[in-house]
């Protein structure tokens, strides 16, 4: 699907051919939550996922992807906007287009998110306490 926003002169696509997968590895090398994520990793997870670049003039300046079973669950990861971009609305426009997302609107939604509270509130998000289980520390544990 394609979605065009002519205020912000920016489109939205969940096409994963359109995809600049070297910037986002760019960024997402950069964030906090997926630094010690290797390039072959991240780049195996648009795979298995619901992929939504934005796009402005000059190619591609942001990202989200989203995890799901298309009929119960989706987990909303990996949002990112350029620093060059921030502060236009992309990122408020970008969570509209996926909490709308045919595919996916019918589904109960999670996320997780260290400083944008705000932001995901506004689109319905409310603050749980949640539970979750680490591969990596999994490993390192010892059997019994």
């Amino acid at each position: 699907m394609f979605f065009k926003n002519e205020e912000l002169a920016y489109s939205i696509s969940d096409r994963k051919d359109l995809l600049d997968k070297e910037q986002i590895f760019q960024w997402l090398s950069t964030s906090y939550w997926a630094s010690e994520r290797s390039k072959e990793l991240i780049f195996a997870s648009f795979e298995h996922s619901i992929c939504f670049g934005v796009y402005g003039e000059t190619g591609q300046v942001g990202f989200a992807r989203v995890v799901t079973d298309y009929t119960t669950f989706s987990w909303v990861c990996d949002v990112f906007i350029d620093p060059a971009h921030r502060g236009k609305g992309l990122s408020k426009w970008l969570m509209e287009v996926i909490v709308e997302h045919p595919a996916i609107a019918h589904t109960n939604m999670l996320l997780a998110t260290r400083d944008t509270h705000g932001l995901y509130e506004q689109y319905g998000f409310v603050r749980r306490e949640a539970m979750r289980r680490m591969a990596n520390e999994q490993a390192k544990s010892p059997t019994v």
